[in-house]
């Protein structure tokens, strides 16, 4: 098995599985804005890069801006392959992109040995995607919120990308369920690796959510590992990592 993987922090990765480059969620320009306002939550990259090039799938669990970014997806060739949720279908449809697969949980994309299997994901406020992606070089489970669907039976994966910490607010609760989740994906996959995702990577974020936001976790907290085999890597943006 060989999978790369390339974080470029908050949900955003470049996966490398049997020689086809996926990019999942990129947000790699400008600032993150949401309809809301400025005032509510906004948040700037530390560092911006440029679209990898020679993608071949764009992948996109979620419509939410933070996922479907629009100033970075403008930037990225319209012909190519997307695998979207429903919400994320609507956004690059709009600006442009002619290839689209929209996935409901459940549904697959297949293209030659590789298989992309949508399961359910966060509802925010529409259910959203989680992925498993499948070939002969290895196997990936990645859904940024740590909504982990009830439908998906037991099986070996080798890559899971996930958060491993508990965000959450005032009412609203867990949005994102990270520390919470992570003991049933382990018993549920048994992975070779676990990639921190979703809160990392040298971003600023400011705004009224911003500062109520509650954490819980760490990714330095080893103790859910404990007796398993599998590993956990907390990864440095724009670092290549081999699986």
């Amino acid at each position: 098995m060989t999978i790369k993987a390339t974080y470029y922090g908050a949900n955003g990765w470049l996966i490398e599985v049997n020689k086809k480059r996926i990019l999942i969620d990129p947000w790699l320009n400008g600032d993150l804005q949401f309809p809301t306002g400025d005032w509510l939550i906004k948040g700037k990259l530390g560092k911006e890069i440029e679209v990898p090039s020679e993608i071949d799938f764009l992948i996109l669990t979620q419509g939410q801006p933070d996922h479907s970014h629009p100033p970075t997806l403008k930037k990225i060739d319209k012909s190519i392959t997307v695998i979207a949720s429903q919400a994320a279908g609507k956004v690059v449809s709009q600006l442009g992109f002619t290839n689209i697969n929209t996935l409901t949980p459940g549904e697959s994309f297949k293209d030659s040995d590789l298989k992309i299997q949508a399961t359910s994901g966060a509802s925010v406020p529409n259910i959203e995607n989680g992925y498993i992606i499948d070939s002969c070089m290895g196997s990936i489970y990645i859904e940024p919120h740590g909504f982990l669907d009830k439908k998906i039976k037991p099986r070996t994966i080798d890559l899971l990308i996930t958060p491993v910490i508990d965000f959450s607010l005032p009412l609203a609760g867990k949005f994102i369920k990270g520390k919470t989740v992570l003991p049933q994906l382990l018993k549920l996959f048994n992975p070779t690796t676990v990639l921190a995702s979703t809160t990392g990577g040298d971003i600023t974020f400011t705004g009224v959510i911003n500062n109520l936001i509650k954490v819980e976790g760490s990714v330095e907290d080893l103790t859910l590992f404990k007796d398993t085999r599998t590993s956990l890597i907390n990864p440095e943006p724009f670092k290549e990592y081999e699986i």
